[in-house]
């Protein structure tokens, strides 16, 4: 088959959809399909050195935002155009992305959703040209749902299916201005009918999103998202003593200032000798005050000497970090659609401590790699982090439990597997 993958780019920042997109078009070119990365908005950031480029970055990020500030841009010359998409200037423009909220990018959101009647209506024509110059695709896929504006251009130009992925959309959804959330969530419903086939990372988060797109069940698939496990293994031996770690964005809403008090709370208690905390991941601009925030709080209580943060780490360093580690949680407050660093823990040999909602449930059904606490419930979290983190054999237990699902079922060969089923029933 001959794929299309369309991607936003973070610029600066991991994220875990362009990891996940990266690796699924990496493993079907493997298996013998021609896969196409194309990016948008900003350079993709990805784990690798130097990751090759497949295509140009369509939908500058600064043209994107010029077109729909300033009417008279959207008739600009081509040459000016051309240098604002330069990557270079991309480089630059993802530090001030990094700072940008879904509190300001209401009326962008809406534009975007509405695709060839949006304000960037010319970026849609120009990604058409480009992939009208080469091989017509059996399929095209979309990262995510946010990108619904193009399906309508891309199947009366191209004539061929569009599938899209699911990937926690709702979060940002939800958190734009009042005056377009309503309109937003509309336009995605309505648009989310020309999509042939949505592909969710887990039962939960395509229940969800069905409801809310209102399009039939049936209309979605499930594909577990996978990794590559060339580098990921268990530590010879447990750490000593203890290590209590974190692997997700820096931010409040993974609810990292939630473990950091789950971690005062352990060490007053003392019943884990000397634990130890290291946090990891994502890091912005943005998320910069917070981290401090919890850096203050630490020095208050005589814990800081106790925390290393080791933010935006590549693959290997991250590998690192996580053997590291006697167990890992991430208490993130809102529905997370699939959670591909506890996956990444479970690699490692590391069990997990998550929330009993959204997809953490069936990922700890499906792997035995780890145990749930009641959301909100601070005591809760800390008894469980107790119990774990002082019976080392359980932990090692279900550390190898984990390692051994993620190894059969959660795999990046597995998950390009799923997918290339998925497209073949489109198809």
């Amino acid at each position: 088959m001959t794929l299309i993958q369309l991607t936003p780019g973070t610029g600066g920042m991991y994220c875990g959809s362009c990891l996940r997109d990266h690796a699924l078009v990496t493993a079907l070119r493997k298996r013998g399909h021609q896969a196409l990365m194309v990016p948008l908005y900003l350079p993709l950031a990805l784990e690798e050195a130097d990751p090759p480029a497949d295509a140009p970055i369509f939908f500058s990020g600064v043209n994107v935002y010029l077109e729909q500030k300033l009417p008279w841009f959207r008739g600009a010359p081509r040459w000016l155009h051309e240098w604002l998409a330069s990557p270079k200037l991309l480089k630059w423009a993802a530090g001030k992305a990094a700072k940008t909220r879904p509190e300001e990018l209401g009326e962008l959101t809406l534009s975007m959703l509405r695709g060839e009647q949006g304000n960037q209506a010319r970026e849609v024509e120009e990604l058409l040209d480009w992939l009208k110059q080469h091989e017509k695709p059996d399929a095209v896929c979309l990262s995510n749902s946010m990108l619904v504006g193009l399906v309508r251009r891309i199947k009366t130009e191209l004539r061929v299916p569009v599938l899209c992925s699911l990937q926690g959309e709702d979060a940002f959804l939800d958190a734009l201005p009042e005056a377009t959330r309503a309109s937003c969530w509309q336009t995605l419903g309505e648009r989310a009918r020309e999509v042939d086939l949505f592909v969710a990372p887990s039962r939960y988060y395509a229940e969800l999103m069905a409801r809310r797109l209102a399009v039939p069940l049936d209309r979605v698939r499930v594909v577990y998202n996978g990794i590559d496990l060339a580098g990921y293994a268990p530590a010879a031996e447990p750490p000593e003593p203890p290590v209590l770690g974190f692997f997700a964005r820096l931010c409040r809403e993974k609810g990292l200032d939630t473990l950091v008090e789950a971690f005062i709370a352990l060490r007053r208690r003392d019943q884990v000798k000397d634990l130890k905390l290291r946090v990891g991941g994502t890091c912005t601009p943005a998320d910069e005050p917070f981290v401090n925030s919890l850096r203050d709080r630490l020095k208050a209580q005589g814990l800081l000497g106790s925390v290393e943060f080791h933010p935006n780490l590549d693959r290997a360093a991250k590998q690192t970090f996580l053997r590291s580690l006697s167990a890992l949680c991430v208490p993130a407050l809102y529905g997370e659609a699939f959670g591909l660093y506890v996956i990444e823990a479970l690699a490692s040999g590391v069990p997990v401590v998550q929330p009993r909602h959204a997809a953490f449930p069936e990922l700890i059904e499906a792997t035995g790699g780890g145990a749930l606490y009641e959301p909100g419930n601070l005591s809760a979290l800390v008894q469980q982090l107790e119990d774990l983190l002082l019976n080392p054999i359980l932990a090692r237990s279900l550390g190898t439990a984990g390692r051994k699902a993620v190894l059969e079922k959660f795999s990046v060969d597995s998950m390009a597997q799923e997918m290339v089923k998925t497209i073949q029933e489109v198809l």
